[in-house]
């Protein structure tokens, strides 16, 4: 049976390891954007810049959440 601190900590790491991940792929479809536009494909590097700005938002908002679940 785990205690109540392992719990709280397996479930931290969980939401960590999600905004990491969320991070990644931001990070990822940006360079896809950037790639994309020196190459001249303007609707996938505007796609790709799209899905990146919403990944970071997501990351952002899982952020702090943690955040504010950290404190309490």
């Amino acid at each position: 049976m785990m205690c109540a601190l392992a719990q709280w900590s397996l479930a931290h790491m969980a939401t960590a390891l999600e905004e990491v991940e969320m991070l990644h792929y931001a990070v990822v479809f940006f360079v896809i954007a950037i790639i994309a536009a020196l190459l001249g494909f303007s609707g996938i590097a505007g796609a790709a810049s799209n899905i990146a700005w919403i990944l970071f938002v997501v990351f952002l908002v899982l952020a702090v959440i943690s955040l504010f679940r950290k404190k309490a």
